[in-house]
């Protein structure tokens, strides 16, 4: 297979000053993207702000040949997001892939957790999200091409003691991702998510014997896949770490259509509710077909 390449490609990453985020902009720019790299600077928990992190990596891409430039905006805001998509215009005239990378952490128990600590969590790795992908995904759709990606986590789909605020954040991706997927499609837009492990600042000290064995540059080849135009899957989501690849996926039962609809009918039929079957699951592709499969059963039993 040939090489997948990014020549006049401009990318968008946020939080590109370092680990995941560094690690996708060296990636594109290797392959001939410009990238915007974009980071605010900030300590693990969000708190101020430096140029440099984001210039260093610049310095990096520019080093071996490749073109970049820097942007010290904050995703957290919907005047920032415009920001950043504008910085990335005015750099570089278009943009093709936008990776939604940037994050902090505030993790405690949930009954100790205050308002603060959900609402920076929920304003970095949710709201950025969007407030990034919006003026980008307008940009793509004039444009009739665009590849978005964005970082979910196992936290927000499998769960972790101590991240309400986060699990929350990272879910919310998932479905952003879903909706972005159908609306972008018929635009030559696909939209795709990573729930990754890697060893960063953030997961420093919690890996144990498989630190070593999940580089950030180990995530980065399926990101630069999905940012592709090559790319042939939408709307889906990937667990990735240390070159292990699966997809995650929402399922559901066969279920049960009650005869009698009370809660003492639910308490006696909820083992034949869970039931897992694999041969019976369905996978709903979106909210008219999840209808639609409701529909199909309500019929059948009546």
């Amino acid at each position: 297979m040939e090489e997948l390449r990014f020549e006049g490609r401009v990318a968008i990453i946020t939080g590109a000053g370092g680990g995941l985020g560094r690690a996708h902009a060296l990636t594109l720019a290797h392959r001939g993207a410009s990238v915007l790299v974009n980071d605010l600077g900030g300590a693990l928990d969000g708190s101020g702000s430096s140029a440099s992190a984001a210039q260093r990596v610049v310095e990096e891409i520019i080093a071996f040949g490749g073109v970049a430039a820097p942007n010290h905006d904050s995703v957290a805001t919907a005047e920032g997001g415009e920001a950043i998509v504008q910085s990335a215009l005015d750099a570089f005239g278009r943009v093709d892939v936008l990776i939604n990378n940037a994050g902090i952490l505030r993790d405690k128990a949930f009954h100790k957790m205050d308002a603060t600590m959900i609402d920076q969590v929920l304003d970095v790795h949710l709201k950025g999200a969007l407030y990034v992908s919006q003026p980008a995904f307008r940009l793509m759709r004039e444009q009739g091409y665009g590849r978005i990606v964005n970082t979910s986590s196992a936290s927000g789909l499998f769960g972790n003691f101590g991240q309400a605020n986060y699990g929350a954040a990272k879910a919310g991706l998932a479905g952003l991702t879903r909706v972005l997927a159908l609306e972008g499609f018929e635009h030559g837009i696909k939209v795709n998510a990573i729930a990754p492990i890697a060893l960063t600042r953030m997961t420093e000290g919690i890996l144990g014997d498989l630190a070593p064995k999940v580089s950030p540059e180990s995530v980065s080849p399926l990101v630069a896949y999905l940012a592709n135009e090559e790319c042939a899957v939408n709307g889906n989501i990937y667990s990735v770490a240390g070159g292990r690849i699966a997809r995650i996926f929402v399922a559901e039962t066969v279920g049960v259509v009650l005869s009698q609809n009370t809660p003492e009918a639910v308490a006696a039929q909820i083992s034949l509710i869970d039931q897992l079957d694999p041969a019976r699951l369905h996978e709903p592709s979106s909210l008219d077909n999840e209808t639609t499969i409701i529909a199909k059963a309500l019929s059948e039993a009546s």
